[in-house]
């Protein structure tokens, strides 16, 4: 007997080992934030909108938060051998990774204005003594347009090259073109950059949501851009607050210049950290390498869920879309006969959100007598789990 309770305590005794003999701890249970929250999680059918939180970081973008919170790095070195990478992923002179689209329009905007000006740089911004205009076709006009403004500048509207050849002065820090818009304007994107060149003023094309396609994210810098700037949060997997600027070497040096690590700069509160840096690298990575045919596969295939799902609903119609630019990804819009269905369209976003589980269409504000879905956020088993809300809705 006490030989066999000292083999048991020295086995006991090692770390290894320690746990199969004597009493088994069980593994601490997984923690739902959420549900300690209070939040409820949701099925995205709105798309990769901010106010949904974007898209899902890929593992490879996970994973790469997780390494590099274990090290420290000097973050201007960092920012430099990421935009390396980038830029030759990218065949672009040069690229840095700033805090989300948005940050990138500032620092964008400020690049054009203060160059490598030191005592500029700490001016802003106040602009004074600097170029301080920055023309716009007035179709071109988006809320994010504050993300310029902020720099201290004035927009010029104009809706022709003609005015917009008038509308240069010595004062013409920038040309900012809304790539989504470019249906809008009658000023296209080629005719846009040229202007720009003739003057010898920079273009800058905020093209925020426009990937996918793939192609897009060489387009628009081989087109002439001088700036170009995308979300990383959006359809390239990566992290929300974080994106991509890309364009001229001698721009994005002062684009860097105008933000952390540079305490007394306008963009020092645009912080991105040293693992969104990297993961924004993995993000892209992994984005080029996708099998971009596959996921045209499966979002059309769950439009066609859910549309065959709804054929037998009467009085009840639905339409597959593609929008022109910027979430050109498979769509659904989903039509009904009040008559026969009586429901609000109000009412049935209302009973989607409020309904388990809780089901976010387009924005209505986005939409008008509709329901509309963007497929490339569903998740496996949420067009499914879509068709049978959307059935139990128009059924009641």
């Amino acid at each position: 007997m006490s030989n066999r309770r000292t083999f048991l305590q020295m086995l006991s005794s090692l770390p290894i080992l320690n746990g199969l003999v004597g009493s088994v701890q069980a593994a601490p249970a997984k923690r739902d934030l959420l549900k300690e929250l209070g939040v409820r999680p949701i099925i995205n059918g709105a798309g990769v909108y901010t106010m949904m939180t974007g898209s899902l970081m890929n593992p490879e973008s996970v994973r790469a938060i997780e390494a590099m919170s274990h090290h420290f790095v000097r973050l201007d070195e960092l920012h430099d051998a990421v935009g390396r990478r980038i830029a030759k992923l990218l065949g672009c002179e040069a690229a840095m990774v700033p805090s989300g689209a948005a940050a990138g329009l500032t620092l964008a905007t400020a690049a054009c204005m203060t160059g490598t000006n030191a005592e500029f740089i700490l001016r802003l911004p106040d602009t004074t003594g600097m170029k301080n205009e920055v023309i716009i076709q007035k179709s071109h006009r988006f809320p994010y347009d504050h993300s310029v403004r902020n720099c201290g500048v004035r927009l010029i509207e104009v809706t022709s090259a003609v005015e917009l050849e008038r509308a240069i002065t010595p004062r013409t820090a920038m040309l900012l073109f809304l790539n989504k818009s470019e249906p809008l304007g009658q000023i296209k994107a080629a005719e846009f950059i040229q202007l720009g060149k003739k003057h010898a003023i920079p273009t800058l094309n905020d093209a925020a949501a426009d990937v996918p396609p793939v192609e897009n994210l060489f387009k628009y810098i081989k087109m002439g851009f001088d700036l170009v700037v995308f979300s990383g949060g959006k359809g390239l997997l990566g992290p929300q607050s974080a994106g991509l600027l890309l364009g001229r070497k001698d721009l994005i040096q002062a684009a860097r210049l105008n933000t952390v690590p540079n305490s007394d700069s306008l963009g020092r509160g645009l912080k991105v950290n040293k693992e969104e840096i990297v993961a924004m690298w993995m993000a892209l990575e992994h984005y080029l390498k996708r099998d971009h045919k596959k996921d045209w596969r499966d979002w059309e295939e769950r439009v066609r869920v859910i549309s065959s799902g709804l054929a037998s609903a009467r009085g009840v119609s639905t339409e597959r879309f593609v929008p022109e630019i910027a979430n050109q990804v498979p769509h659904l819009r989903i039509r009904w006969d009040p008559s026969v269905v009586k429901i609000s369209h109000a009412e049935a976003m209302r009973q989607l959100r409020e309904g388990e589980p809780s089901i976010e269409p387009v924005p209505a504000s986005y939409v008008k007598d509709t329901l509309e879905f963007a497929t490339w956020t569903f998740q496996p088993g949420e067009a499914e789990a879509v068709t049978r809300r959307l059935r139990e809705i128009m059924k009641a």
